[in-house]
């Protein structure tokens, strides 16, 4: 039988402390937060495991890495009263974790399957909303946010997405064409927005954030 509390501990200090992660907000947050319920049952044992885990058989959504999602965390440099938009939320592990960081999170799903578990996993958190839509087209209803952060990789972050920024606010993001990308923060400065990249980072590619086919002129 699997000890998740031993686990959990193990994530923390043999994954997300080495690899950089000293905010201790971020530590105790992922101390705090059961990886395991939010995950298929039969991928519980290994909630824990240091990559991306399958969300659904169907689709190409996936649950990032512990070590990565830490690292994106405290590059957004979260304060305690930041309002934070959590895109491609899941089925909550993510918010949950935002929750413990943040002042309030909205937490957005556009999976239908998902969106269920992610109100139903989220039910008892007062500073979380969840919220359903288009992922690339964020969520003006309950924005401006100080920070935006995208779970999973995307081949560009939307303008529609930054608009929703406040001045100064910050969107993260793994950013690249393949696999093997680059972890990246937008700071918003009034109408225009400033990218850095950070750190390499590996994630699955986020449906819907897919590279546009060029157009052609004939």
């Amino acid at each position: 039988m699997t000890d998740f509390a031993e686990a959990r501990l193990n994530m923390v200090e043999s994954q997300v402390r080495p690899n950089g992660v000293t905010d201790s907000r971020i530590l105790d947050a992922m101390m705090a937060v059961a990886r395991e319920r939010f995950v298929p049952r039969a991928l519980a044992t290994v909630a824990y495991a240091d990559s991306d885990l399958p969300l659904k058989a169907t689709s190409a959504r996936a649950l990032m890495a512990p070590m990565t999602f830490a690292r994106l965390v405290q590059l957004a440099a979260i304060g305690e009263g930041d309002r934070v938009l959590h895109v491609g939320a899941a089925a909550g592990y993510g918010s949950a974790v935002l929750a413990n960081v943040a002042g309030a999170v909205v937490a957005l799903e556009g999976d239908g399957e998902l969106s269920s578990a992610l109100a139903a996993n989220l039910a008892g958190l007062p500073n979380v909303t969840v919220a359903s839509g288009k992922l690339a087209e964020g969520d003006k209803t309950h924005g401006p946010y100080d920070v935006i952060l995208v779970e999973g990789r995307i081949a560009a972050m939307p303008k529609a997405l930054l608009a929703q920024l406040k001045d100064g606010g910050r969107a993260v993001a793994v950013c690249g064409p393949g696999e093997m990308a680059k972890a990246c923060v937008w700071t918003a400065s009034g109408e225009t927005t400033t990218r850095r990249e950070a750190f390499d980072a590996a994630a699955a590619l986020l449906p819907g954030f897919e590279a546009k086919a060029p157009a052609f002129v004939f």
